[in-house]
């Protein structure tokens, strides 16, 4: 099969897939989109909501219509590293034997990771951005595909340990899961106040999504896209000479090289599933909230004059 018609197939099952998933998940297409367009693009994402907002069942269906093995870990501030990497144990032979933990499935849903201190933090974070884990010097690969969906309450700041900026970085996508409107929560407690179990079939396998995330590689992009990429990401850099005024007085620290690159491979994924063989400009300016949100530090004034990071960001497309 061609790209072209490879592309073409890949609509057609990413509108089945929103339509299997919207059994069970009412509203939040726009959060749903994004943490497809994070797995087909290889990425891992960070969502931010308030407890009750249905995040682990978002999870748990998008795996099963994907297919995928999916774990959740429930992040505490006892938890150790050895509690979700795994670690050795000694058998009834006396042997030595590896005992794998929670981090080992396609999708990992860390509930909570700002309850955890950094050191657990940082070990799922290794196997994140390394896709092995590492236990008495050896290295244990995890399965393709391998997504991380890690949720923070922005309530709870107490006896918690927020992610630092290095750390937030390794996330493509941060996403802000808001509150249901009227309408759509009226369905919500219709259908999950009823006797009605709905079974979620699986659309996917793990091997199709790897050759998905083949292909989306393979996507040409203009080098105009690219060069508006990394000028947008340029921008928000307060010493840069091309950003603007807005920037210099409200940001204290920019984003780094990984935002263009997950600007152009979240841009080549929303083409893909819109129906595109390329991106434009258009892509890349609908997947930038999500991918600049979290790496751009506003500065005391920004938040002394409640200027919002997306207010700036869009200043910026």
């Amino acid at each position: 099969m061609s790209d072209a018609k490879a592309i073409d197939a890949l609509v057609t099952r990413y509108k089945d897939l929103k339509k299997e998933i919207s059994r069970v998940i009412i509203g939040q297409d726009d959060v749903v989109d994004q943490i497809i367009i994070s797995i087909f693009s290889g990425g891992h994402a960070l969502l931010i909501g308030v407890p009750g907002l249905a995040k682990t069942l978002m999870v748990n269906t998008i795996a099963q219509a994907l297919g995928l093995d999916f774990k959740r870990i429930q992040f505490t501030p006892d938890l150790m590293p050895s509690d979700i990497v795994g670690a050795e144990i000694l058998d009834e032979s006396r042997n030595f034997k590896f005992l794998k933990g929670p981090v080992f499935a396609n999708i990992i849903l860390a509930d909570e990771i700002n309850r955890t201190p950094p050191k657990t933090q940082a070990a799922l974070l290794e196997a994140m951005q390394e896709k092995a884990v590492t236990v008495a010097g050896k290295q244990y690969p995890l399965d393709k595909p391998y997504f991380v969906l890690a949720t923070q309450n922005p309530i709870e700041q107490e006896g918690t340990y927020p992610l630092p900026e290095a750390q937030l970085d390794r996330f493509m996508f941060a996403i802000n899961l808001a509150y249901p409107s009227y309408e759509e929560e009226v369905a919500i407690v219709k259908a999950t106040t009823a006797n009605n179990n709905v079974i979620t079939n699986s659309l996917f396998s793990a091997e199709e999504i790897v050759t998905y995330q083949e292909l989306i590689r393979r996507i040409p992009v203009a080098d105009n896209v690219i060069e508006y990429a990394v000028a947008l990401v340029g921008k928000t850099r307060p010493d840069s000479q091309e950003a603007p005024q807005l920037v210099k007085d409200y940001i204290d620290w920019g984003a780094g090289p990984r935002a263009s690159q997950n600007l152009i491979l979240a841009a080549k994924t929303h083409a893909a599933i819109n129906g595109k063989y390329s991106p434009d400009i258009e892509d890349v300016q609908a997947v930038a909230q999500g991918i600049l949100g979290h790496r751009l530090l506003k500065n005391y004034k920004a938040e002394a004059e409640g200027l919002t990071l997306n207010k700036i960001i869009n200043s910026l497309l």
